[in-house]
């Protein structure tokens, strides 16, 4: 039954969480949303953020409570571990390694979204938004590895870079 109940609490936990990380993101770039991703983020999102943004207010021009807001759905998803029996340290680093993955398989997703956007239909009305909440992350790659017989390997090695990435973590994390 607790089984049941943490799947339960961790989808919802992901979705709000994907959310929080998306309008993270998307200030952290200034990347106008088209109005309906817009107003169905913020909708779903300020009830939490706002209160945040009184005690963690935007400094450097990031919205720190849209970020804090996603690690804290993260610790309390993870604080069913607590109920378990598990160590209140060993809760607390399993809700960082999972606050990680969410954030790198965010970027999975926006990346596997932008391909498949340039491939079936680049004019669709979500593909510029989708392309350039991945240009901070493709422009560096871009520098180093060239387009190929015309062909944008980019989003290519971003996945790789990613998956990378999440190998080290899961070696960090779970030794």
């Amino acid at each position: 039954m607790l089984s049941i109940l943490q799947f339960i609490v961790d989808t919802a936990a992901s979705l709000l969480g994907g959310l929080l990380l998306l309008r993270f993101w998307m200030q952290a770039i200034r990347v106008r949303p088209p109005q309906q991703i817009g107003q169905f983020t913020f909708t779903l999102t300020d009830w939490l953020v706002l209160p945040l943004r009184r005690l963690v207010p935007g400094m450097g021009g990031y919205d720190w409570a849209s970020l804090i807001g996603a690690f804290l759905v993260v610790l309390l998803a993870s604080s069913l571990l607590l109920v378990a029996g598990a160590p209140v340290e060993a809760v607390l680093l399993h809700a960082l390694y999972r606050f990680l993955t969410w954030i790198l398989y965010g970027f999975m997703a926006l990346l596997i979204i932008d391909a498949i956007f340039s491939w079936v239909n680049p004019n669709a009305p979500l593909a510029p938004f989708v392309h350039a909440m991945n240009t901070p992350i493709l422009r560096p790659i871009r520098k180093v590895v060239p387009p190929v017989g015309g062909v944008d390997l980019s989003v290519l090695v971003a996945l790789v870079v990613i998956q990378i990435i999440q190998f080290v973590l899961r070696q960090v994390f779970h030794g």
